[in-house]
C-alpha cells in the first residue's frame, strides 16, 4: 500500500513537472526595453516614473527592465554602455534593434516601438473638443475687451483711438498687456489712449490721469483706479488705501513682470511660475510657460494651477520633452477660433489652460459657453512650442498694429 502511494505521488510530481516545463516552453518571449542607468543621475531618476508606467501599460507586449550600472557591471559591459541613461530596444530573440542615449520621453519611446513595427497601442486617451460656441456672443463690440475678451466695466474702460476705429479695453492692465505686445511705436499709442475717471465716468488722457494703486487682500493681485486729478485720487486713497501714482510710475509697475516666452506684461498672481536654467520667470498662460523651453533651449520647471479648481500642476521638461507631470492625469486646453475660411487658429493666451484631469477641463469649458477649442496632452502642447522656428518665437503673441478686431 505504501509503495502504491509513493508511486502515485511520483507520477503526480512528474506530471506537474512536465506541465510546468511545457508551459514554460510555450510562454512566448517578448521584445524588451532595457534602460541602463543609476539611481543618482538626474536624467536616470527622471526615467524612473516613465519606466514604471510603461511596465504597466505594455504588460504582455513589451518587457521593460531597469539595469543599475553601479550594481550590475556585467550587463553594463554586455550592452557596451558609454553614457547613462541608455535605452536598448531588443526583439523577442534578443537582437538589438535600436538604442538611445540620455533622457527619453514616454511618447518618444512608444513612437519608436511603433516605428520598429511593434503594436504598442494602449487605450485611447479621453478626448474633448467644442468647435462651435454653446451660445452666441450677444455683447456689443465696445463691451468686449480687445485683449482678454472679458466684459468692459464702464468705470474702468480704456479706449485707444486709431485711424481704423476705437479699440476697447477693460482696464489699464489690459492696456499694458497690449502695449507690451506691440511691434509698432508704443509712445504713439499711449498718446491716443484714454482712461475713465472712476468717480465721474469722464474720459481722461492716459498720461494726464492719476492712478490709485493698491492690492486685493484676498489674492494679492494689484488693483488700479483712475482719477482725472491727483486731488480726487488722494481723496479716494483716504477711503481705500493704496498709493497715488503718475502714469510713468504705473507703467513701471505694470511692465515689471513679463512673460518669459512672448514678453507680455503679466501680474505674477495670474501667471505660471517658470524656472529655467536656475532663473525664475513667468508664463502669461500655460502654453507660453511651455514656450520658455523653446525660447531659451533650457529644461524648465513649471508651476501652474488648474483653471477650474486652482489645484497645483507641476510640469518638468528635459531636452524639450516632458520629464515628469504632476499629477500624471493633467491635460491642456488649446483654445482656438475657426476663421471664415475654415482654418483654426489660437484664440489667444487668455483662452489656454492646464487642468488636473479631463473631467475638470470639460466642466470648465461647459461653464464658459463662448470657449471653443480642444483638449490636448501637455506633451503635445510642448511639442507644438518646440517645433516653432526662431522667427516664429520672436513674433509670438505680437499684435503688430493697434486695430480693432
Amino acid at each position: 500500500m505504501l509503495r502504491k502511494s509513493l508511486n502515485l505521488c511520483l507520477l503526480i510530481a512528474v506530471a506537474v513537472s512536465v506541465a510546468v516545463s511545457v508551459g514554460a516552453q510555450q510562454a512566448p518571449k517578448l521584445p524588451k526595453l532595457v534602460d541602463l542607468g543609476s539611481t543618482t543621475c538626474i536624467p536616470c531618476k527622471q526615467m524612473a516614473p516613465i519606466l514604471e508606467e510603461l511596465k504597466t501599460e505594455l504588460a504582455g507586449k513589451i518587457d521593460v527592465e531597469f539595469v543599475n550600472v553601479n550594481t550590475q557591471p556585467a550587463l553594463t559591459d554586455k550592452y557596451r554602455i558609454e553614457v547613462i541613461p541608455t535605452q536598448v530596444f531588443l526583439d523577442a530573440s534578443g537582437k538589438e534593434l535600436f538604442r538611445h542615449e540620455g533622457f527619453y520621453a514616454k511618447a518618444a519611446i512608444l513612437a519608436k516601438w511603433t516605428e520598429l513595427g511593434f503594436n504598442v497601442a494602449t487605450a485611447a486617451p479621453a478626448s474633448f473638443s467644442r468647435w462651435t460656441a454653446a451660445q452666441p456672443d450677444a455683447r456689443a463690440k465696445d463691451a468686449v475687451c480687445y485683449m482678454c475678451d472679458g466684459d468692459v466695466n464702464p468705470k474702468s474702460a480704456v479706449v485707444v483711438k486709431t485711424a481704423k476705429g476705437d479699440v476697447h479695453l477693460c482696464s489699464p492692465h489690459c492696456l499694458s498687456i497690449m502695449l507690451s505686445s506691440l511691434t509698432t511705436d508704443r509712445a504713439e499709442v499711449e498718446q491716443q489712449a484714454f482712461v475713465t475717471d472712476f468717480a465721474t465716468g469722464q474720459s481722461v488722457p492716459l498720461q494726464a490721469a492719476s492712478y490709485l494703486y493698491s492690492f486685493d487682500e484676498q489674492t494679492g493681485r494689484p488693483s488700479v483706479m483712475v482719477f482725472a486729478s491727483r486731488d480726487a485720487a488722494l481723496a479716494a486713497r483716504r477711503d481705500n488705501g493704496g498709493s497715488v501714482l503718475t502714469y510713468p510710475l504705473l507703467k513701471n509697475k505694470e511692465m515689471a513682470s513679463r512673460c518669459g516666452f512672448c514678453d507680455r506684461a503679466v501680474y505674477p498672481e495670474d501667471a505660471a511660475v517658470v524656472k529655467a536654467g536656475g532663473v525664475y520667470t513667468y508664463g502669461c498662460c500655460s502654453h507660453c510657460a511651455l514656450g520658455v523651453a523653446a525660447r531659451t533651449g533650457a529644461s524648465v520647471e513649471i508651476h501652474e494651477r488648474d483653471r477650474l479648481t486652482g489645484e497645483p500642476i507641476i510640469v518638468k521638461t528635459l531636452e524639450g520633452q516632458i520629464a515628469s507631470l504632476e499629477p500624471a492625469t493633467a491635460v491642456a486646453w488649446y483654445g482656438q477660433r475657426t476663421k471664415p475660411d475654415g482654418k483654426r487658429v489660437s484664440a489667444g493666451c487668455f483662452h489656454q489652460g492646464f487642468f488636473v484631469s479631463a473631467e475638470n477641463l470639460q466642466k470648465w469649458v461647459e461653464a464658459h459657453p463662448l470657449e471653443t477649442g480642444e483638449m490636448i496632452s501637455i506633451a503635445k502642447a510642448l511639442a507644438d512650442k518646440m517645433a516653432l522656428s526662431p522667427e516664429q518665437i520672436s513674433k509670438a503673441c505680437k499684435i503688430g498694429e493697434c486695430a480693432p478686431k
